[in-house]
């Protein structure tokens, strides 16, 4: 078995756990473990842009207004109110590190719209490849640094007198590692990847809330999955995300008749909250109507959004018709890691940035391109968190002693349609029981193995995690944002700003409690 150390490990390879390894590296040794390659993330993936209030007629109070409007209040206000007020600062900093957005011919940059905001002021790169460049910016600099390990799959964390002191993990060869660090940062990304129709990377399946909630740290909000409207199709098959931008500069959602799908709908048409337009593409499909993006009011598609026409051209797709048949897929994670304003996790030395942390921002439905911001600003908080934090004394190595693993375990594909039937878009109590029957049937039969392999481990993980988002969906008996419950079709007022949180050693769920 290998045995490594260092002062900083950071789990995950996209915009957060990036930008905290470059602000972190000059001062500390880090390194960083992604499961996959370098760009298996879906910051890598993003087309939308980042959301900053950055010009003159829009103020950061605007900013907040739309992103608790969008997240049915449910926001955690005073985390919000720092992730809107930083946005500018993040921008800066991007700049900084050789980051270009786009711009206009007379030299001033250019301000896209996506869905819930009711001003322009989103930033893109290259149209609709945002993510691609932070990402490859980002990377340049961490690659010089030689920080990186590739391949490596965290499966355990290791706890000593209540604390995070590092972690397990297996290579592509199966072989085992521990590796040591005063501080562990989990930016493993959401959970989305394990429904059958997602936007995500194949990698993001909820690893790190699996590792924090067997280590016994606090979950909240798991119910909260939100799905995009506009995934592309080709015939009944996802291949990709077509940008929230693409409306924003005059797509509009209609039916195979040419039906305005979002008219009457909400009073900001085929730009209204996600949540609000994925249910009503669900329901126009579950009516056996196909649904599309007409484009044909776009000038210059092409040359607007290279990406989204690439990925049609890659498809088979004709473009040029001016449609794009499109359905709702799951996106983003609401719901997380439970971390304060400094990122710190309920275990001590265990820190959670980014998608997989519940930072409380997002509220009950995430506002168009506030992920990648959150990103930055969490990077930048856990970086001066570990930078003050007192120096640790160093523990013994770990005997170890073993993994759980499911004695009978179910296929991916299995996991998959049990969520996409029973905890969707639209849920209610006769399916979300059934999954969660479904669920324990084989979290209920676990053995212990010091052997480990890649593959069981996973299927652990990805089985636990969405056994966390069906019990949190039961639980909270009303609709609100992204969560959508038949049997409870309202809003309830005493449920506003409850969270349900959820915790390996205590009663199920342990705590309700009210956080404005």
């Amino acid at each position: 078995m290998n045995i490594r150390q260092t002062d900083v490990l950071i789990v995950g390879s996209g915009l957060s756990g990036l930008v905290a390894a470059e602000l972190l590296s000059t001062h500390k040794n880090v390194m960083i473990f992604t499961k996959g390659r370098l760009e298996d993330s879906n910051s890598y993936l993003a087309q939308g842009g980042i959301a900053a209030s950055t010009h003159k007629e829009d103020q950061w109070q605007d900013h907040l207004f739309d992103t608790i409007h969008a997240g049915c209040e449910h926001n955690h206000l005073q985390a919000t109110e720092v992730l809107v007020k930083k946005g500018p600062a993040m921008i800066k900093r991007l700049i900084d590190l050789g980051v270009e957005f786009d711009r206009s011919e007379d030299g001033s940059y250019q301000y896209g719209r996506e869905g819930a905001h009711r001003r322009s002021r989103i930033l893109h790169i290259c149209g609709d490849a945002t993510g691609k460049h932070l990402i490859n910016t980002v990377k340049k600099r961490i690659l010089d640094k030689q920080i990186v390990v590739e391949g490596e799959t965290v499966f355990k964390l290791i706890i000593r007198d209540g604390r995070c002191i590092g972690v397990w993990s297996l290579d592509e060869r199966g072989e085992m590692s521990a590796t040591y660090a005063a501080s562990v940062v989990l930016a493993t990304g959401g959970l989305s990847g394990l429904y059958p129709f997602n936007s995500n990377a194949a990698t993001v399946t909820g690893d790190g809330m699996a590792l924090a909630y067997e280590a016994g740290a606090v979950l909240t909000d798991m119910e909260f999955i939100q799905f995009h409207p506009t995934l592309l199709l080709r015939g009944r098959e996802s291949v990709g995300l077509v940008t929230e931008a693409v409306r924003g500069e005059g797509g509009i959602l209609v039916d195979e008749y040419g039906n305005r799908l979002m008219q009457g709908v909400h009073p900001l048409g085929d730009l209204a909250p996600r949540d609000i337009v994925s249910r009503e593409l669900y329901r126009a499909r579950q009516q056996g109507k196909k649904t599309y993006l007409d484009i044909r009011r776009i000038p210059r598609f092409s040359e607007r959004f290279p990406t989204v026409t690439e990925l049609c051209r890659k498809n088979g797709i004709p473009w040029e018709n001016g449609f794009l048949q499109v359905a709702p897929g799951a996106h983003f994670s609401m719901g997380g890691i439970e971390v304060d304003a400094s990122a710190r996790t309920s275990i001590p030395g265990l820190f959670a940035i980014g998608e997989t942390a519940h930072t409380g921002v997002h509220g009950a439905n995430r506002l168009a391109s506030n992920s990648l911001l959150e990103g930055m600003v969490t990077a930048e908080q856990v970086a001066q968190t570990i930078l003050y934090e007192p120096k640790q004394r160093l523990y013994p190595p770990v005997s170890w002693l073993g993994v759980k693993v499911l004695k009978y375990a179910p296929q991916l594909e299995q996991i998959r349609t049990i969520l996409d039937t029973c905890v969707g878009i639209e849920r209610n109590e006769q399916q979300l029981v059934k999954a969660i029957n479904w669920f324990e049937s084989y979290l209920d039969q676990q053995v212990y193995t010091k052997t480990p392999h890649l593959e069981e481990v996973q299927i652990k993980n990805q089985l636990l995690v969405a056994w966390l988002v069906a019990k949190s969906s039961l639980e909270r008996t009303e609709s609100r944002g992204s969560h959508y419950r038949s049997d409870y079709p309202y809003q309830v007022e005493e449920w506003r700003q409850k969270r349900i949180k959820r915790r390996k050693w205590s009663h199920e769920p342990f705590e309700i409690t009210t956080h404005a």
